[in-house]
């Protein structure tokens, strides 16, 4: 066990860390910030319009299509909204005009999302061009940053206001990275959306099959046991493929349409993740009730946070940093849960999400919204907090025992 500890802190986890500060994933991760708002609030249109209530049914059933005006308002321009925002953040990374590179990232996704007709696919707004926003912004980014450092901008003087200033800094480059990806979709009729989509495709097809998504569970827990946040080192990676199938998921429901994505946003926070990454709830549950006054103390502190899903009070208090008694229910739980969930989603017991709520949303109440009020989650949900409870139980009784006797000797 020692040794599995060193191989974690001295080998494994350098790189992991590293690329979790990494300014372009971490850009990425800030970025997509700016879509949950408009993520969530559509959501909120798609749970009022179907609660599962016949007589609330029958009274929304004239109003759906208005309904869908919002839901494709803001569901629609997920990749929009993440050029915006994805570039803004890695021109503030790089030290550069925040507003320039967002501005300039935006005008190249929209050429990129010129169809073979020189009109304006909007579609494109939507998940799947949620990769090509991320390309865009990062090379006209990039160029932006290469002609700011090698000072090759128009530079005014300085009585000039500081807007007006910064606005031409950013000519040159602009003028060139529109050059670029003019020249690529127009004289050239490269299909920019598409390239990019053939290229990350098989990356979505991982994450969306059974191995791949228990592999990001493993390595999540894995990070966790090591002392780092592993949820959001890996966002900059995953949070773009999980959005992308959770829109996609969210607009077929809208639509009455088959549900095309299994791990979709919610998958792992709400479903995997119950009660905290690792399912550490139930061992709050466990502390509550403990011979040890220590342990009990702790669970008081910790349970309001669990409820929500925030468990840092338990995961660095308990601790399950680093602590081989808790190491195998830590990991052990989460994959469980990842092949029930995606087994009873797969043969349709269980809708998979296609709404956006809110990761701190308490067990059972999350799992329930997020699939537009599917019963059969809540219960699921429920069962799961049986199952990691049930696996949680003898390893805690192992360190409450430990726990209790250093209490004594201490007295």
């Amino acid at each position: 066990m020692n040794k599995f500890m060193d191989w974690l802190q001295n080998v494994l986890m350098p790189p992991l860390a590293k690329a979790g500060n990494n300014k372009y994933l971490v850009s990425i991760r800030n970025g997509l910030v700016l879509t949950l708002p408009a993520v969530i609030s559509g959501s909120i249109f798609l749970i009022i319009a179907n609660i599962p209530i016949p007589a609330w049914t029958n009274f929304m059933k004239p109003y759906m299509d208005a309904m869908g005006v919002a839901v494709n308002g803001s569901f629609g321009i997920i990749s929009l909204l993440a050029a915006i925002g994805i570039g803004y953040e890695l021109a503030k990374a790089l030290e550069l005009d925040a507003i320039n590179g967002a501005g300039l990232s935006t005008m190249v996704f929209i050429v990129a999302s010129f169809n073979s007709k020189y009109t304006l696919d909007t579609a494109n707004f939507a998940s799947s061009g949620l990769f090509t926003a991320i390309v865009c912004s990062f090379i006209s980014v990039l160029i932006l940053n290469l002609f700011v450092k090698k000072n090759w901008v128009i530079k005014l003087p300085n009585g000039v206001p500081a807007a007006v200033s910064q606005s031409f800094v950013s000519l040159i480059p602009g003028f060139l990275v529109l050059l670029l990806f003019w020249g690529l979709r127009v004289p050239l009729h490269f299909d920019i959306n598409l390239f990019v989509q053939s290229i990350f495709h098989p990356l979505l097809f991982a994450m969306n099959s059974l191995p791949g998504i228990m592999f990001y569970t493993l390595l999540v827990s894995v990070l966790w046991v090591a002392g780092i946040h592993g949820d959001m080192t890996l966002e900059g990676i995953s949070d773009p493929i999980f959005l992308q199938f959770l829109t996609a998921n969210g607009i077929a429901y809208a639509h009455h349409q088959a549900i095309p994505y299994l791990t979709s946003s919610g998958f792992s926070s709400l479903f995997v993740n119950v009660g905290g990454t690792g399912a550490t709830i139930m061992l709050v549950f466990w502390m509550l009730s403990s011979k040890s006054k220590a342990y009990r103390e702790l669970g008081k502190v910790a349970f309001p946070g669990a409820l929500f899903e925030i468990n840092e009070p338990v995961i660095f208090g308990f601790p399950i940093v680093m602590n081989p008694i808790t190491l195998i229910p830590f990991i052990v739980i989460p994959q469980i849960l990842t092949v029930l969930t995606y087994i009873l989603m797969s043969v349709h017991l269980v809708r998979p999400a296609v709404m956006m709520v809110p990761w701190t949303m308490p067990p059972i109440i999350g799992p329930l919204m997020a699939t537009g009020w599917d019963w059969r989650a809540g219960v699921w949900s429920a069962i799961e907090l049986v199952i990691a409870g049930a696996i949680y139980y003898p390893f805690f009784k192992v360190a409450e025992k430990q726990m209790v006797a250093q209490e004594a000797s201490e007295a």
